[in-house]
């Protein structure tokens, strides 16, 4: 079930006819099929950089708990 109000203008039938106009509208919307996504690998450059960043990020964090352990 799909409801579709109008309000914006000041006569029912003017109201009907911009409900129907954009009924029409997401109809035809609808019936176009979207663009398949194209599966991609990521490249070697963004691979090594966030294998980088996952060890400076763990190198932080392995210091944050020995520090911890001193005391």
């Amino acid at each position: 079930m799909l409801i579709i109000t109008a309000q914006s203008h000041r006569t029912q039938e003017r109201n009907r006819a911009d409900a129907l106009d954009r009924l029409i509208e997401l109809v035809r919307q609808a019936a176009v099929r979207p663009v398949p996504r194209r599966a991609t690998k990521p490249t070697k450059a963004s691979r090594r950089r966030r294998l980088e960043s996952k060890k400076r990020r763990s190198g932080i964090k392995a210091l944050r708990g020995s520090a911890a352990h001193d005391e």
